[in-house]
């Protein structure tokens, strides 16, 4: 569709109001995304972004929602994906929707079979699945299963069943969330080809600093609401200008002020060496030593593979891996956790990095998830829970931690990935632990609710607790942690105070060889 202007707009949303029980998740919201353009969609989490994709996509199909979508020209009333996929409009979700025992070839044509009157042709099946896996630069055979492959793979197995669908429109919601740094240079790299092979993308990123690298133009949404589009050709767009319009206001710092007050030694961890469940002649975590003391922040830094959030589970409780030695003390005597249950009554709580397959149970209550953790503390001697007890300490953690949700009854799955977030700290919080181990507390999630979490940690911290901070953002390790460890292939490399912390520093010793 060309305008007066002689913009050349491959799509338009116009005027598009979506609203659910008590919510208006989407009022008046307005999207122009030119023809072959890489288009940017941000905002905080809640703002309406994956409401508006899944608007475009048919998954609230037309009818559901109030405005206009007008594709190539002529208004659109898909009623379904099968429609938007008909017309070459594909999304790939934040979470991936891989089927693990099922080889890639038949992932990337399930639903759309390369069949010959109802007989599947295995041999053109394999064939075009070969010629997708190389256009996005994997070389895994076809017949592999998903489950053999890392996230980073795996996304490019999602990419390569939407190019299977001949896609003119290609959207990526949160595509590096959960990739490393190679993995998310890769598939930006990818995005660059398919704009110079003429297919527009439109990609939904907490990450600004790939935003502003890849993006012709990018779209703010606030509060469910169109606030502006920029564009990176006519306008200086840096990461600031974009956070302005995703909070309403100058973001002067990233991370809370924080003055550590820091008292004796609460965990050690010596000589831990952990070997893998299922191969147990490798090594995995090899003679690991840290210590972290009451009110200390403490960040552990790695590339992925380097044995972080396998160092984290074998300590709380032995959950993860085989072949377990050393020594574990907490306040200078030596422990023996054998399961969570035991850790959990020794004072140690570990969020997850993947909360929502294994932090939280996304079908139940704000108020359900938070009490999981203690249920002793919320019930009688003979096993039955105190309701209104249970509902005043989610309540209580409701407000303390701006857990934006109508009631503690809201179902956590509806929630936004923030809120989840906080759902999983209160429910860690509520078990009262001595050492908290945070894998990954703000990964994909938008730097307005960062900070809240920022700032909820430095509570923690205020209040005598020890805490460990895994993450792949080393500026957030430097910015909100005391100590900074570093681990290459399984082993420990190097401890960084805050004040000599960089980058590149960090870097050395994460990318450091292992020697004997």
């Amino acid at each position: 569709m060309v305008d007066v202007k002689g913009e050349d707009y491959v799509l338009e949303m116009l005027g598009i109001t979506k609203e659910f029980p008590g919510v208006k998740a989407l009022q008046d919201v307005t999207l122009q995304v030119r023809r072959g353009e890489v288009h940017a969609i941000c905002g905080e989490n809640g703002a309406g972004k994956s409401t508006l994709m899944k608007v475009l996509s048919g998954v609230y199909p037309h009818g559901t929602y109030d405005g206009d979508v007008v594709y190539a020209g002529e208004k659109t009333s898909f009623r379904g994906i099968r429609d938007s996929e008909a017309k070459g409009i594909v999304i790939i979700h934040q979470e991936l929707a891989l089927i693990p025992y099922l080889s890639i070839a038949e992932n990337i044509f399930l639903g759309n079979e390369k069949a010959s009157a109802g007989v599947l042709d295995w041999n053109a099946t394999r064939g075009e699945a070969a010629k997708l896996l190389a256009r996005v630069g994997l070389r895994e055979k076809p017949e592999t299963t998903p489950s053999d492959l890392g996230v980073g793979k795996q996304q490019l197995v999602e990419i390569a069943k939407a190019l299977s669908k001949d896609v003119d429109v290609l959207i990526l919601d949160e595509p590096t969330a959960a990739l490393n740094d190679d993995d998310s240079e890769h598939l930006l790299g990818l995005i660059r080809l398919f704009r110079e092979q003429g297919i527009t993308c439109i990609i939904i990123s907490h990450k600004l600093n790939e935003i502003t690298a890849i993006a012709d133009r990018v779209t703010v949404i606030r509060d469910g609401r169109t606030i502006e589009t920029l564009d990176f050709a006519t306008e200086v767009v840096d990461e600031d200008r974009i956070i302005r319009g995703m909070v309403g206001r100058p973001l002067d710092s990233r991370f809370p002020d924080h003055s550590p007050t820091v008292g004796d030694e609460v965990l050690r961890v010596e000589d831990w060496t952990v070997h893998h469940p299922i191969d147990t002649d490798r090594v995995v975590v090899d003679r690991a030593n840290l210590t972290v003391r009451a009110g200390e922040i403490v960040g552990i830094a790695g590339l992925m593979g380097a044995g972080r959030t396998e160092l984290a589970m074998s300590v709380f409780g032995q959950a993860w891996g085989a072949r377990i030695t050393g020594k574990l003390y907490k306040d200078g005597r030596e422990i023996h956790p054998r399961s969570v249950s035991q850790a959990i009554a020794h004072g140690l709580a570990y969020a997850t990095e993947d909360r929502k397959r294994f932090g939280l149970n996304l079908i139940q209550t704000v108020r359900e998830n938070i009490s999981t953790s203690a249920l002793g503390k919320l019930s009688t001697w003979w096993g039955v829970m105190r309701g209104e007890e249970e509902v005043g300490v989610a309540e209580k953690y409701r407000q303390e931690f701006r857990i934006k949700a109508p009631s503690v009854e809201s179902v956590v799955g509806k929630l936004s990935g923030g809120n989840q977030q906080k759902v999983v700290l209160s429910k860690w919080v509520f078990s009262d632990p001595d050492v908290l181990i945070l894998d990954e507390p703000t990964r994909g999630i938008d730097v307005g609710a960062k900070y809240e979490i920022y700032g909820i940690i430095n509570a923690l911290a205020d209040s005598g607790k020890a805490v460990i901070v895994i993450s792949s953002e080393l500026p957030e390790l430097i910015g909100l942690c005391d100590r900074i460890y570093a681990m290459s292939q399984g082993r420990i490399t190097g401890e960084v105070p805050r004040e000599q912390a960089t980058q590149e520093e960090l870097m050395r010793y994460m990318t450091m060889e292992k020697t004997r």
